[in-house]
C-alpha cells in the first residue's frame, strides 16, 4: 500500500474538512484517508494528480 502526503491552503473550517475527507475517499484506489487542516495523509494506491484533482474542485488548493 502506497502513502501520499499532502498539504493543503485555504481548508479555514470542519466543513471543509469533512467535504475533503469525502472527496478524498471517492478517488479510485484510496484505502484510507486522514484529513487535518493544513493536510493529508492517504493511504491506497490512489494517484497523487487524481487527489489533487479532487480537492481542487472544492476550491482548496492542495501540493
Amino acid at each position: 500500500m502506497a502513502h501520499v502526503s499532502l498539504t493543503f491552503e485555504g481548508v479555514e473550517n470542519a466543513d471543509q474538512i469533512n467535504r475533503l475527507t469525502t472527496a478524498l475517499m471517492m478517488v479510485e484506489g484510496v484505502d484510507s484517508v486522514e484529513v487535518h487542516r493544513y493536510g493529508a495523509e492517504v493511504q491506497g494506491h490512489a494517484r497523487r494528480e487524481a487527489l489533487i484533482a479532487a480537492a481542487k474542485k472544492l476550491g482548496i488548493e492542495a501540493h
